[in-house]
């Protein structure tokens, strides 16, 4: 808990700072204050200010801090230990009433502003708080040996994806959790696979570690809380062999709002949001959850999206309604989807000017997702550019219409999935010979709009198993 402000000397107390206009012109005014009233003043910047008071140095900023000093000139009246009445800036009628004395200042207007007080300072109220405030806190702390560098150690501790890590301070993680509303100890999951209990705290300190911005935190909760549940089954898609990890997508005004990227080199490097939101969830899953490559996470092959893969659908540019609406969130709500997928393919069509042609591209690409003979057992995400999108904006085609076309152009006769046909010995079983069968289950194809503005591109982002077994994506409401 936060001590108790230190006991203030009874009588009438300032604080001031010489880097302030207002202090400089009221300092003859506590110079008369001196002489009829008990008078203590404290300067936050030079001990020496104002000449001739003997000021108390405040320069580490304790007592302004544990007073609640908010702006300079500030004058306070104590009695018996206890703040009676407070003045702030410069006001003739204020001083004089809290200090009984008349007839201050006769040659200065009769208000004046003053500056605010270097214990507000945004540049160090964090650092203010965690000196002084008690801390609220209750992550365990972490002591380094004095000649210890602090990114080798969360190397050696085990933190890392590979990559050198923000040391979490506490300023850090108090400045954090100022992005959201939601209070430090409220626990957001239990994360697997160890079902460790997480809090916003928790989420805070590997927002620190991905190098995320305060503003970006509500995301974050938003995708720890969307990938530790049954439907998504993150313990799955760790324990998996296959090279998937979740995939986020953000819906609303908030992708703007923190400058997420859904246009050019929307899957690459370069935007803060988007690659520190992903790294921070996979950090929580790591961190917390006990989700670390060669123990749980058992992937062959994995893939450079279980670092990060994070984006923003480009809502202003589709054709289409947002990708949250269309699985059932309102219209302007901040939303996020998590989809269970692999890295990114991409799909490049440079003649097709027709939504049938196209769709048909986009078929024959989707049908060798894991393999061509291979069915219902994976979703799949399909990106669609700008360059494409506007050939089915042009004709009225709907995400739905588009999506249905796809599923029937990928009925497959069943002599071409048996095992053997094609020389090949992957298939499935020889009873299936005469069906026709779907490559997709109903609702499987995920259709979202991003990417640059040129190239006539388009990308898959193939899904892992679905059903039971497998992973549902799941979508959430992003919470301030």
């Amino acid at each position: 808990m936060p001590e108790s402000p230190p006991t203030l000397p009874d009588g009438v107390i300032a604080f001031v700072k010489r880097d302030c206009p207002t202090c400089e012109v009221v300092a003859p005014v506590l110079a008369q204050l001196a002489k009829e009233t008990d008078l203590t003043v404290y300067s936050q910047d030079d001990p020496t200010f104002p000449e001739g008071l003997e000021p108390r140095d405040d320069s580490a900023l304790e007592i302004s801090w544990r007073n609640g000093i908010e702006a300079v000139p500030t004058l306070l009246r104590v009695e018996g230990g206890v703040e009676r009445e407070r003045a702030l800036g410069w006001h003739r009628g204020e001083w004089e009433t809290l200090s009984g004395v008349t007839g201050l200042g006769p040659g200065l207007p009769e208000t004046r502003p003053g500056c605010g007080s270097l214990s507000v300072d945004p540049d160090r109220a964090q650092e203010l708080a965690a000196r002084f405030g008690g801390s609220k806190l209750r992550s365990r702390r972490v002591e380094l040996a004095s000649r210890e560098d602090e990114f080798e150690a969360m190397f050696t501790r085990g933190w890392t994806d590979g990559l050198p890590l923000v040391p979490p301070t506490e300023e850090r993680v108090l400045a954090m959790l100022e992005g959201t509303t939601r209070a430090p100890e409220e626990v957001v999951a239990e994360v697997p696979p160890d079902l460790a209990e997480c809090t916003v705290e928790k989420v805070a300190v590997n927002a620190v570690m991905a190098g995320c911005k305060p503003e970006y935190l509500p995301v974050v909760l938003a995708a720890v809380e969307a990938v530790c549940n049954d439907a998504f089954n993150m313990h799955g898609l760790l324990a998996t062999t296959m090279p998937v990890g979740p995939v986020i997508v953000v819906n609303g005004p908030i992708r703007r709002a923190i400058g997420m990227e859904s246009g050019n080199n929307v899957f690459g490097q370069g935007n803060r949001a988007n690659m520190t939101i992903g790294r921070a969830l996979q950090l929580v899953v790591r961190n917390v959850g006990g989700g670390r490559p060669g123990e749980v996470d058992r992937a062959a092959f994995g893939n450079p999206g279980k670092l990060s893969f994070c984006f923003a659908e480009d809502e202003e540019g589709s054709p289409w309604e947002p990708y949250a609406v269309a699985r059932g969130v309102d219209a302007g709500v901040d939303a996020l989807t998590v989809f269970p997928g692999e890295g990114p393919r991409s799909v490049v069509d440079q003649l097709s000017r027709e939504p049938e042609s196209l769709a048909r591209s986009f078929a024959v690409n989707l049908r060798t997702l894991h393999h061509p003979k291979l069915l219902m057992a994976f979703d799949a995400m399909l990106a669609i550019g700008p360059e494409h999108s506007r050939i089915f904006r042009a004709a009225g085609c709907s995400r739905q219409q588009l999506a249905d076309r796809l599923h029937e152009l990928l009925m497959i006769p069943g002599a071409e999935l048996v095992r053997g046909a094609g020389g090949i010995a992957e298939g499935l079983p020889e009873q299936v010979k005469d069906a026709t069968l779907p490559k997709f289950r109903p609702g499987g194809i995920h259709i979202v709009h991003c990417g640059g503005g040129a190239g006539l591109f388009s990308a898959i982002i193939g899904g892992w198993v679905t059903g039971e077994i497998g992973s549902e994506p799941v979508t959430r409401e992003i919470q301030p």
